[in-house]
């Protein structure tokens, strides 16, 4: 039997998409076949504004559909603290949390010599401006917890040092609920580091 060429095109987009094998682009392709135009039309129709009304915030460089960003745009956030994160889903993931009420800086990306990810590539000149006109007193660097992470913490905490503002790195440690004998010794030993009094 041939193949049906628009199917395979769909099935090869749809596994470019994170976490998405051959075999679920192949059940998602199948199941689109039963929706109704419509619906396709409202999936069409907004993956193509995907890239038409999304854009990166001028100020801090997180995603937004606004001229600015809701969280810039917010007057009522601490205007003393800014968290740096790698990627836009890294601030939603902390603001579900609610427990962090200050600026942020989406810095879209980490430092990654494999990945060809330099300081050019990602949002750091904006970070700089941003900071030799604000009143932060805080920085917290809040990159991921792996090599690219770490390296690009360390690039920041030496470039952010000469504004004399405290820089803070986020603390890592066990999973509530975790057993220790079930704990990797990278992440004992930064809960050992991150400890503090009670």
């Amino acid at each position: 039997m041939e193949r049906l060429k628009s199917l395979d095109v769909l099935i090869e987009n749809l596994y470019k998409l994170p976490g998405v094998g051959k075999k679920s682009a192949e059940r998602m392709a199948y199941a689109l076949l039963d929706f109704s135009d419509e619906d396709l039309k409202s999936i069409a129709n907004s993956l193509s504004e995907l890239k038409e009304k999304i854009h990166f915030c001028p100020t801090c460089g997180m995603i937004t559909d606004i001229d600015g960003c809701y969280i810039c745009d917010d007057k009522n956030r601490d205007q003393n603290i800014l968290m740096v994160v790698s990627h836009s889903k890294d601030v939603m993931s902390i603001e579900k949390s609610n427990s962090f009420h200050g600026q942020y800086h989406v810095l879209n990306g980490e430092l990654s010599l494999a990945r060809g990810m330099n300081a050019d590539s990602l949002n750091i000149n904006s970070l700089l401006k941003r900071l030799e006109n604000s009143s932060f007193e805080e920085v917290i660097i809040a990159t991921n917890p792996t090599v690219d992470g770490e390296t690009t913490s360390a690039y920041l905490a030496k470039i952010i040092g000469k504004y004399n503002i405290k820089v803070t790195r986020l603390a890592y440690g066990l999973q509530i609920g975790g057993n220790l004998d079930y704990v990797d010794p990278l992440t004992l030993s930064k809960a050992l580091e991150g400890r503090h009094k009670i």
